[in-house]
């Protein structure tokens, strides 16, 4: 029977100063044929991205979904979510009372899913790997309050930072923080191709097809030591070309499962339908949509025309006409739920305004109409992106102050080309690594950011950003997150769009369905299974 399940969310946004030991096992039984998951993720390794899969270089929500069920990290987000608790680790926490040394035991007899051992050098090799390669995705920055790491016989490791980082014990459960073999992974070169290798819980087996990843096939492995319940003996994530070819499939039974990303349309029939044998969860979601601005362009360098944009984007319009009651208008980079958030945007301009979008542009002698072209990726985000960017042009051409062209872009092209800076502006999206509100800041604002940005505001980067990191009570971060938020407003480098609800379409003899996703849109494949209670 087709029935829509709501997932309620965890709290999130709070650390805990220390975290210490979690028990685990090497997981639970399954069996069957394998549980298939549909994406419209592409996984494409090209001369200008060789090496989608490497830790040290991945960082898109599809790449990472491959990188976590095989590359096991010191910490993992546990099932509901909530702070991290140990997993390659036996146990963690800071040691100190300013949150600047935070250690690590591993779990004993730990090894690569090929036979050899894990060992604390092993942890230490990934991780300045990862540091000295400074991929230019900008992953690496994620590691970046990392000063130098030690290790103590085979299985104690010590991170030692250069400055107070609360949310350290997440930084270590993403997969920039994977354990990876020194004997497959070179130390001064990224890993091309489609290989992955690491002790957790699966191994991984692709499937390459035309220079893309078709499918990945997952198997239990035997040797796995963690936390995860691992609830299947086999799973597979194939890649489609759009939404439409995956629900088909769905609905004739060719996978089991699908999650990003489905239009609104089918969101709609699917929660609208009864009878049939394919179910749709709501799963809370912390997904976020933006507008991004390159500030040494010259068609944006002036802050006057960006912040003209800014007054007349309508949020509420944009979500109304392409999302409905699938997302929710957003005014700062930090979603509603988070613990930091502020209205930044809103409390800055207001309800959108053409007379205040032109006072602005006349007070910085700017002629009208400023032509500008927005870029925005046709297969990354979903379907719907091209109709968002739509709304967008009509917006601001409607406006009599903008002369807007679009253009879309295949992924391969965009994101390469948004990081040499090819794009005056440019529309992305941001699933978190952690959920707290560093997260949605830091990776925009900080030294080496994952735009590779030119924009640079010193307060925020050499004061506000440390000084919220000190705080191991999120709510005593609120005033200096709410500054950084603010200068966003003021500098309009970014333009929040909206936040999304993320959802699992599933047939209804799959079980797990709910676990499949947390709320940064991280896949567990370990959660599903056939026939096995949740």
């Amino acid at each position: 029977m087709n029935r829509k399940t709501l997932v309620l969310p965890a709290v999130v946004g709070l650390l805990a100063p220390v975290l210490v030991a979690c028990g685990g096992s090497d997981g639970g039984s399954g069996g069957g044929d394998a549980v298939v998951v549909g994406t419209t993720d592409r996984f494409t390794a090209s001369k200008e991205a060789p090496a989608p899969l490497d830790p040290a270089y991945a960082y898109d929500v599809g790449a990472w979904n491959i990188l976590r069920q095989t590359v096991q990290t010191l910490m993992v987000q546990p099932r509901g979510d909530g702070e991290p608790v140990p997993e390659a680790a036996e146990k963690c926490g800071f040691t100190d009372t300013g949150n600047e040394r935070y250690a690590c035991t591993l779990r004993d007899g730990l090894t690569f899913a090929n036979g050899d051992p894990v060992t604390a050098a092993d942890v230490k090799y990934s991780i300045e790997r990862a540091l000295s390669l400074k991929a230019d995705t900008g992953v690496f920055s994620l590691l970046s309050t990392i000063d130098t790491v030690e290790t103590q016989g085979d299985r104690e490791v010590i991170f030692h930072l250069n400055t107070a980082d609360a949310t350290f014990p997440f930084k270590l459960s993403t997969p920039v923080a994977g354990i990876v073999n020194p004997d497959v992974y070179e130390k001064g070169s990224l890993r091309d191709g489609f290989e992955v290798d690491g002790s957790g819980p699966y191994t991984m087996k692709p499937e390459v097809k035309d220079g893309e990843l078709a499918k990945a096939v997952f198997t239990k492995n035997p040797r796995y030591k963690g936390s995860l319940k691992v609830n299947n003996d086999k799973a597979e994530i194939v890649s489609f070309a759009d939404a439409e070819t995956m629900g088909a499939a769905l609905e004739k039974g060719d996978i089991d499962l699908m999650t990003r990303a489905m239009t609104p349309d089918q969101v709609r029939k699917l929660t609208n339908e009864t009878g049939g044998d394919v179910d749709i969860i709501e799963v809370a979601g912390l997904e976020i949509r933006y507008l991004g601005f390159n500030t040494e362009a010259p068609t944006v360098k002036d802050k006057a025309v960006r912040k003209a944009v800014a007054q007349l984007v309508n949020r509420s319009e944009l979500v109304s006409a392409v999302y409905g009651s699938q997302a929710e208008p957003l005014y700062s980079m930090v979603p509603a739920s988070i613990t930091g958030h502020s209205n930044s945007f809103f409390n800055k301009y207001g309800d959108p305004s053409v007379s205040k979008a032109k006072a602005l542009l006349e007070a910085a002698d700017i002629a009208t109409p400023v032509k500008l072209t927005m870029h925005y990726t046709t297969d990354h985000y979903g379907a719907a992106t091209k109709q968002e960017f739509e709304q967008l042009q009509k917006q601001l051409n409607d406006s009599g102050l903008f002369d807007v062209e679009i253009k879309g872009i295949p992924w391969k092209v965009f994101n390469p080309a948004e990081l040499k800076g090819e794009y005056d502006v440019f529309g992305m999206g941001w699933f978190p690594d952690f959920p707290d509100a560093d997260n949605f800041l830091a990776p925009f604002l900080d030294k080496d950011n994952a735009l590779n940005s030119p924009y640079a505001n010193s307060e925020v980067i050499n004061h506000l950003i440390p000084q919220s990191r000190r705080e191991a009570d999120r709510l005593s971060a609120v005033d200096s997150l709410t500054r950084i938020q603010d200068a966003i407003a003021d500098d309009v480098p970014l333009i929040p769009l909206w936040q999304g609800k993320q959802y699992v379409a599933a047939r209804d003899d799959v079980t797990g369905t709910a676990y499949a996703i947390n709320s940064a849109s991280s896949l567990q494949l370990w959660e599903l299974a056939r026939g096995v209670s949740d």
